[in-house]
C-alpha cells in the first residue's frame, strides 16, 4: 500500500456497528426506479452487498445518493475505496452480506504543543485539503480546526505546532481581489506576531492566480508562505491531500526558502512534492496530482517529510527579523483577451466603453494579433488604457520586433511583457494600476521583476515536453517515472 493510500484512508468514513432498525430511513437519497430495485431485493444503504449484474459481479457498500442525483444507478464503495455506479437496468440480484451504519465524522484530538517545534499558521480560504463527504448533498465538508487536522493527519504534530484561522469559505473560482488583500494583511499580522511559517489552504483551480497576487502584495517576507491544495478528495485512496499538507508544513516550518510558493505533488507518485515560485507556476492538467508545473524555469525545490532540498540557489532565505512589506493594491477593471483568428475590433471597443483600464493580450507566436483590430487598439491607448502583450505558447518571450506585425503593434503603444505568464501579467497589471494611473509608472512597475515573473533567460531544462510513442521517450519512462 502506498503512503498516500495509508494517509488518505484516515479521511474515510468511520464505520460503527449498528443494529438493524427498519424504522429509520434505510434508502437515503434513493428515489424512483433505483429505490424500487433496492426495495425489491431488500437492500439497505450502508449494507455490504454482492450485486449480480449483466456487466459482472460487484461487491461493496451501498452509499446514499445526493439529493439532486438521478434514479438510474446504485452507488457502491468497493474495496479499493473508490465509488462506482451500477446501472439498475442490468441488476439481476442483490445479496446483503453485512451491515454497518456509517458515521461521517473526522476524529478530533487536541493538537499537542511542543516548545521545541516551529509555530505554523494555517490560513483557510475554503479549499478542502482535509475533508469528509456528506452523501446527503454530495458536498465536501472541510476539516479545519487543529484538532480535526490532527485527527486526520497526526503526522503534522511531528512537524510543527499548528494553529488555524478560517478567513473565507469560498470555492477557488470565487477568490478575487478582496480575498487577496485580506490574505496579504493577515499574513503581515502573523509575521509581526512572530510566526515561523504560513500555510494557505486553497482550491487548485485558481491557486496560481493567488500565488502571483501574494508575491506582489507580500514582499520581503522573513518566513515561508506556502499555498497548498489537493487534486483528489480526501475520501479517495489516491488522494494527495494528506501528503501535500505534510509537505507544506515541512516547508513552512523547517524550509529555508522565505517566499510565496505553491506546494503540490512532483511526479504522479508520492515520492516528493515540488515547491514552485508563486509567479512561474501554472495548473497544467485537470486531474493529475502532479498538475502544477513551473513554466520557463525549474522548480525551487523538492520537499519530503524529511525536509526541503533546493533545486535553485537564487531564492530569498529565511530571516529572524519580523520585517515585511505589505502592498494590498488591486484595480478590478483589468482583463485578459485570448487572441483568436478573425477577432473583431468591437471586442476591444466594448472593454474600453465598459471602463477597463488595463488589458493583457495573449497573442500568437511572438506576440501578434490581426490587423483589423489595430484601430481599436489605437482608440484604447488614446483613452489611456494600458495594454500589454503575452504569448499563448506559455514558454518563451514576447519578441515583437522580429516581424512587421509586432513592430506595428509596439508603435501603437502595446508593451511586450517579456516572458511573464498571462495570468501573472494579469495579476501584476491589476496590482500596478491599483497603485497609480500614471502609465509611465505602471510600465516601470510592470517591467521591474519582483520575484522571477520576468527572467533574463529561460534555462535549457526549463522547457521539457516529451511526447510518448517514440523509443527514447518510452525507454526513459520505463526506467524512471512520469
Amino acid at each position: 500500500m502506498s503512503r498516500v493510500t495509508r494517509h488518505a484512508s484516515r479521511f474515510n468514513h468511520q464505520l460503527t456497528n449498528s443494529p438493524t432498525n427498519m424504522s429509520e430511513d434505510i434508502f437515503q437519497g434513493y428515489k424512483g426506479r433505483a429505490l424500487d430495485v433496492l426495495q425489491k431485493f431488500n437492500a439497505r444503504v450502508w449494507a455490504r452487498v454482492r450485486v449480480d449484474s449483466s456487466r459482472g459481479v460487484f461487491e461493496g457498500t451501498i452509499l446514499p445518493r445526493a439529493e439532486n442525483t438521478d434514479d438510474k444507478h446504485i452507488v457502491l464503495k468497493i474495496f479499493t475505496g473508490y465509488n462506482i455506479g451500477v446501472d439498475i437496468d442490468g441488476i439481476t440480484g442483490i445479496e446483503e452480506l453485512g451491515y454497518k451504519k456509517a458515521v461521517y465524522k473526522i476524529p478530533e484530538k487536541e493538537f499537542p504543543y511542543s516548545k521545541d517545534k516551529p509555530n505554523v499558521k494555517l490560513l483557510g480560504t475554503g479549499g478542502t485539503i482535509a475533508s469528509r463527504l456528506d452523501y446527503r448533498t454530495g458536498a465536501v465538508i472541510p476539516a479545519f480546526s487543529p484538532g480535526e487536522l490532527y485527527g486526520a493527519v497526526p503526522e503534522l504534530a511531528d512537524i510543527c505546532n499548528l494553529t488555524t484561522e478560517k478567513l473565507f469559505a469560498v470555492f477557488s473560482e470565487n477568490m478575487g481581489p478582496d480575498q487577496y488583500k485580506k490574505l496579504a494583511v493577515a499574513i503581515g499580522n502573523e509575521i509581526e506576531k512572530g510566526i515561523d511559517g504560513i500555510i494557505i489552504g486553497h482550491g487548485t483551480d485558481t491557486l496560481h492566480y493567488t500565488s502571483a497576487a501574494l508575491t506582489f502584495m507580500v514582499q520581503n517576507s522573513p518566513v515561508p508562505i506556502v499555498l497548498v491544495g489537493s487534486q483528489r478528495s480526501s475520501d479517495r485512496p489516491s488522494s494527495d491531500a494528506a501528503l501535500n499538507l505534510m509537505h507544506a508544513a515541512t516547508a513552512a516550518a523547517h524550509g529555508d526558502i522565505a517566499e510565496v510558493m505553491v506546494c503540490m505533488f512532483g511526479p504522479t507518485s508520492d515520492e516528493y512534492g515540488f515547491l514552485h515560485k508563486g509567479t512561474r507556476v501554472r495548473k497544467m492538467h485537470s486531474s493529475y496530482r502532479s498538475t502544477f508545473r513551473t513554466i520557463g524555469d525549474t522548480p525551487l525545490a523538492t520537499v519530503t517529510r524529511q525536509g526541503v532540498v533546493p533545486i535553485k540557489q537564487d531564492y530569498h532565505r529565511r530571516r529572524k527579523d519580523r520585517n515585511v512589506t505589505i502592498m494590498p493594491y488591486y484595480e478590478e477593471k483589468v482583463t485578459m483577451i485570448y487572441y483568436y483568428t478573425n477577432m473583431q475590433p468591437d471586442v476591444i471597443d466594448a472593454l474600453v466603453a465598459a471602463g477597463y483600464k488595463g488589458i493583457i493580450i495573449i497573442g500568437t507566436g511572438l506576440g501578434h494579433v490581426n490587423k483589423p483590430i489595430y484601430p481599436a487598439i489605437e482608440r484604447a491607448i488614446a483613452k489611456g488604457v494600458a495594454i500589454y502583450m503575452t504569448v499563448q505558447t506559455l514558454w518563451g518571450y514576447v519578441h515583437m520586433f522580429v516581424y512587421d506585425t509586432g513592430r506595428d503593434l509596439m508603435a501603437k503603444g502595446i508593451i511586450p511583457a517579456e516572458n511573464m505568464l498571462p495570468e501573472t501579467a494579469f495579476i501584476k497589471l491589476s496590482w500596478a494600476l491599483g497603485q497609480t494611473s500614471d502609465l509611465a509608472k505602471v510600465k516601470e512597475i510592470m517591467l521591474t521583476p519582483i520575484n522571477s515573473e520576468i527572467t533574463p533567460r529561460e534555462p535549457y531544462n526549463g522547457y521539457l515536453i516529451y511526447q510518448g510513442g517514440v523509443p527514447e521517450v518510452e525507454d526513459f519512462i520505463r526506467k524512471f517515472h512520469k
